[in-house]
């Protein structure tokens, strides 16, 4: 086997279980989760320490092969799976699961990269803090991956998406070596920030190992409403006069179009209370530090004021947390009922506030003059400008088809984008998806800025190759 004494001298690291060559062993950490990237492996390594991390890095970079680091592999933009050309080792982060350190004084909790989000959430929780990361995939998902990825998720809007959480890393580099960032603090103005080139670099200049996380005082009060409106200019409008009324108190306000509802009621009908159709709809949420009471009977006088108005079709308003669970859950399973619809055209995009009911329009008629009878999915987070705009058609036996067509959609959906000064991707990353589509938006100034970066920490090139560059 080309790779005997590799596979021999990883396993006197981690041991022989943790090793894994059979490919009925390797299956599951080779293929994403959307099921459109699949890719091979030389072996899957599972190392359950930073110091053992250290030491299967130095050993693959000793033997010059490169290195695809995984977390809870729910990427949306194949940057966790392997090429198909099966020349890489697969370090899986999932058994780095230690929470090493919990300060509530500090409000800061050092966590190791293969803890469950959820589990992350309950820790911080358990003293009475609150870590505000939230995203539909928190029970599978892992911090590393989160890190590694800048994930955003719903409550963006208060308290920032992960770079804004992250005050300390650990990273194993490509050489082996640690670098410990690790620093829970707030102000150290001591030269260059270096975390934030591993955040959002998708495993691409070395390896999260733990970070040292933000947390935040538990809400005392939180109302859950969900709204039917008529537009998207409609939702702008009225996030802006709840921002105004409610200041920070605004946790998340997510826009849900009628299609992506009608997903979720068709393949998850379990999960789905009563709620009136509507063009589209707003799931708001606010928190604070005072009385639920106050903030309910608050939120309910601003609501009602909006249906005397006219500027609502009908509320549903929370009235406990089983409730609010059921309503984010509408939200939250969208992502799942487009999987067991089929195949679509997926887009993670960011414009302007302003420019998203523009942009729906824009895009809307765009593709729909270029491809009859698209269906189009379109939700996500108006409170951050982040939208997740899918396409599809409505007879699923046709979508393998349309797929061909992805080249033609991303030119108008992505052109528009960029003429609106937004983003491909808001947070979601490059991986595989993107990386060509990189290069057509950002300068190339930028492009030979990312390139000296990658060539400085990985100059042969060994650290998730394929993925961003």
């Amino acid at each position: 086997m080309q790779h005997a004494n590799l596979i021999t001298k990883l396993a006197e690291i981690v041991g022989t279980e943790q090793v894994l060559t059979a490919p009925e062993d390797m299956s599951a950490y080779l293929c994403d989760w959307r099921g459109r990237y699949r890719g091979n492996a030389i072996c899957v390594v599972r190392p359950a320490s930073t110091a053992a991390v250290s030491a299967v890095v130095r050993s693959c970079a000793e033997a010059g092969v490169a290195m695809v680091p995984q977390g809870g592999n729910t990427s949306l933009c194949g940057a966790a799976t392997p090429a198909p050309d099966g020349q890489a080792v697969l370090i899986s982060l999932a058994r780095l699961r230690r929470v090493r350190a919990i300060d509530p004084a500090n409000n800061t909790l050092t966590a190791e990269a293969g803890c469950l989000l959820q589990a992350l959430q309950e820790a911080a929780g358990e003293v009475g803090r609150l870590f505000p990361l939230s995203l539909a995939a928190e029970g599978s998902c892992q911090i590393g991956g989160n890190l590694s990825t800048n994930a955003g998720g719903v409550q963006v809007l208060r308290y920032g998406n992960t770079r804004e959480l992250t005050l300390g890393l650990e990273v194993v580099l490509p050489n082996g070596e640690i670098w410990d960032g690790l620093r829970g603090l707030r102000k150290d103005n001591t030269g260059y920030d270096l975390k934030h080139l591993f955040i959002g670099a998708e495993g691409t200049l070395g390896i999260i190992t733990a970070a040292v996380l933000k947390l935040f005082p538990l809400p005392r009060a939180t109302v859950t409403a969900w709204l039917a409106i008529g537009s998207p200019a409609l939702a702008v409008r009225l996030l802006g006069e709840l921002q105004a009324h409610f200041g920070a108190s605004l946790t998340a306000c997510e826009l849900v179009s009628e299609e992506a509802l009608g997903l979720v009621r068709k393949h998850l009908p379990g999960s789905s209370p009563a709620l009136s159709a509507s063009p589209w709809h707003l799931l708001i949420e606010l928190s604070g530090g005072g009385e639920d009471a106050a903030l309910r009977e608050a939120v309910t006088a601003f609501l009602a004021a909006a249906l005397d108005s006219g500027n609502l079709g009908d509320v549903v308003l929370a009235q406990n947390g089983e409730q609010a669970r059921r309503l984010w859950a509408l939200r939250e399973n969208i992502g799942e009922a487009q999987k067991i619809e089929g195949l679509s055209i997926k887009h993670d995009v960011s414009v302007p506030i302003s420019r998203i009911p523009e942009f729906i329009e824009r895009a809307g008629q765009a593709l729909a003059l270029a491809f009859p009878e698209i269906r189009i999915v379109a939700f996500g987070h108006i409170g951050d400008g982040n939208l997740h705009y899918n396409q599809s058609k409505s007879e699923a036996g046709e979508n393998a088809t349309f797929l061909a067509s992805q080249p033609q959609v991303n030119r108008i959906v992505h052109d528009l984008v960029h003429a609106l000064g937004g983003s491909i991707s808001a947070e979601h990353g490059i991986g595989q998806l993107k990386r060509e589509e990189l290069l057509r938006y950002k300068s190339p100034l930028e492009i030979e800025m990312m390139r000296g970066i990658k060539r400085a920490l990985d100059p042969r090139g060994l650290m998730n190759p394929g993925k961003v560059l």
